[in-house]
């Protein structure tokens, strides 16, 4: 009998139709079932389900009816519970679904090249010259997602190869992190940046030792990117997707989109005239019905309206539903960061005297929007990467909270985005006390291990990304997510536990966490961060059916094999969006 009139993909060869019972089958005969068993959508059983729950709990059961889960527990689940689905892990392991509490949804639009994760500069001049041959001279390239430790030339990618590549097209390519951006000579001229151009605020042009500049623009990608035609929603939609698509097979079941707005709102309720082709609430929602829901749950940063737009808004941080919600104002960078690197530091970056990076505000800049939102009920979610911005931050919020006190008495969950470079004990004890949190990427210390190593001092390298020591000094709640680099969740569990970076050498081993809490970091404590804690994150009754079956134990294998554990399925509301070795529309 096949599964798909039950509207379910099969499962893999290795774990196939054998493993799936209908509703009645031999299995409940097996297991002893009542006369009258109750009624489930799905059932998992046969296995290892990390619950994640307050004991941390290890079952081996679970049944989902509704899009909830009704019942966690041992062998006697899968015989209580009937259901069209029932899948038999065979042993393998079970836990919540990871939440990313900051991602970049990267769409891929006709003018673009795909070089995430390009393995070297040849590479992407090949990607750059066939795109050349397909759009014709004259015509804007753009691309996401180079990043030098990964190139074998060792370097940056450089004006003088995108000249090679493709002499006569504009093209500007965006580093992974998406701090700096590489140009050829045509788009440094559409640009009108040579020799003489000043650095913009809040960014930097490099130059080479003839004093021109070599193409790379850090932290105002806006000099090139602002003159490349503007895409439509309605021919970036389908790109949208395919990115959302991506995520499912990575295990994440819900994240926080960190690029959004409330730009395509009516004119008068918060929109504007012109709203792009950017993701926002209400695209969001469309991506949501239009997929029927099989794409992960999201919660939307918003970037800064202005306060009369956020009046006339009338919904604020926590408003929607379980599939799209408001999220905090962010990421809204008050500094720059290590890609660029720009981020804005306490201490000289080391080898450069006088150079600390930048910061994007004035105190009274970002007092401004951190009180307008502080006014109107809105959750604060900024960027702050180095401790000089953290600081800067922090006294904001704290002011803030201050001057608003019925905004402090509340459950508000303000936090920082990133918090790479961790300031004084002064600085930390005020988050503490003003309830500041923290979202956080221990991939970085991973993928950006050659970036740290050249531009920090040992203190600073040691506590980079630091976890353990917030957390459990301070008690500072800690989230993790990925700023897509990479977003692989299993390679921030990695450095969470491990401390490595690329080389394999540890950094810091005092803010290691253990594996148990660097799995509740990327899963509980990203649902709380948008008041959801009670709603997902673990496995327990009543909780949404967001999980996802790994071909591994996670608890159990040794922390060097982390990042090599695959995930089997994904299931986001009780239904199987995503199986390993099977594709899906």
């Amino acid at each position: 009998m096949s599964v798909f009139k039950h509207g379910v993909r099969p499962l893999s060869r290795r774990h196939s139709l054998a493993a799936m019972f209908v509703a009645g089958a031999g299995l409940t005969a097996l297991l002893g079932a009542p006369a009258f068993a109750a009624e489930a959508d799905l059932v998992l059983f046969n296995g290892k389900v990390i619950t994640v729950d307050k004991a941390f709990s290890v079952q081996q059961a679970l049944a989902v009816r509704g899009g909830k889960i009704v019942a966690v527990g041992g062998a006697e689940v899968a015989a209580e519970y009937t259901a069209p689905v029932r899948i038999d892990l065979k042993g393998r392991t079970v836990m919540p679904g990871f939440i990313d509490t900051h991602l970049h949804v990267i769409p891929l639009a006709p003018r673009q090249v795909d070089i995430l994760g390009a393995k070297s500069i040849e590479d992407i001049k090949a990607l750059v010259r066939a795109k050349a041959a397909a759009l014709g001279p004259g015509e804007w390239i753009t691309g996401y997602g180079w990043d030098e430790a990964l190139f074998t030339e060792k370097r940056n990618l450089v004006k003088a190869d995108l000249d090679q590549a493709a002499p006569n097209n504009p093209v500007a390519l965006t580093r992974a992190g998406g701090h700096s951006i590489a140009g050829n000579s045509l788009a440094l001229k559409i640009a009108k940046i040579d020799k003489v151009t000043a650095d913009p605020p809040g960014g930097l042009i490099e130059k080479g030792p003839d004093g021109e500049p070599n193409g790379i623009v850090r932290e105002r990608n806006s000099l090139f990117l602002d003159h490349v035609p503007a895409e439509t929603w309605a021919e970036m939609k389908g790109p949208y997707i395919a990115a959302m698509r991506k995520l499912p097979p990575l295990g994440i079941t819900s994240f926080h989109s960190a690029s959004t707005s409330i730009d395509d709102e009516p004119v008068g309720a918060g929109g504007l005239a012109n709203s792009g082709a950017g993701l926002t609430i209400r695209r969001l929602q469309e991506i949501q019905r239009d997929t029927d829901h099989t794409l992960p749950r999201v919660t939307a940063y918003i970037a800064f309206p202005g306060e009369a737009r956020m009046k006339a808004f009338g919904r604020k941080s926590g408003d929607g539903d379980e599939w799209v919600r408001v999220g905090g104002i962010g990421e809204m960078p008050v500094d720059g960061g290590f890609t660029g690197p720009t981020a804005w530091t306490l201490a000289d970056y080391k080898g450069l005297p006088g150079f600390r990076g930048k910061g994007r505000y004035t105190d009274a800049e970002l007092q401004a929007i951190v009180d307008a939102s502080a006014r109107n009920g809105w959750q604060m979610a900024m960027h702050a990467i180095g401790d000089a911005a953290i600081v800067q931050t922090v006294n904001a919020y704290a002011k803030a909270l201050d001057s608003y006190p019925e905004v402090r008495a509340r459950d508000h969950r303000w936090f920082l985005d990133h918090f790479t470079i961790m300031p004084a004990d002064a600085t930390m004890t005020k988050m503490a006390d003003y309830k500041v949190r923290i979202a956080q990427q221990p991939n970085f210390l991973y993928n950006l291990e050659g970036r740290y190593r050249s531009t920090l001092d040992d203190w600073r390298l040691e506590h980079n990304n630091s976890v353990a020591t917030p957390s459990k000094k301070f008690g500072i709640p800690v989230a993790f997510g990925s700023d897509n680099l990479p977003i692989g969740p299993m390679v921030g569990v990695y450095a969470a536990v491990t401390r490595k970076g690329m080389s394999g050498e540890v950094i810091g081993p005092q803010e290691a966490v253990s594996i148990q809490e660097a799995i509740r970091a990327y899963t509980e404590v990203g649902a709380y961060l948008s008041w959801e804690e009670k709603l997902k994150g673990t496995l327990e009754v009543g909780k949404l059916g967001d999980m996802i079956v790994l071909d591994a134990d996670p608890l159990t294998v040794d922390p060097g094999g982390l990042r090599d554990i695959k995930v089997d399925l994904t299931i986001i509301n009780g239904k199987v969006v995503y199986e390993r070795g099977l594709s899906r529309p």
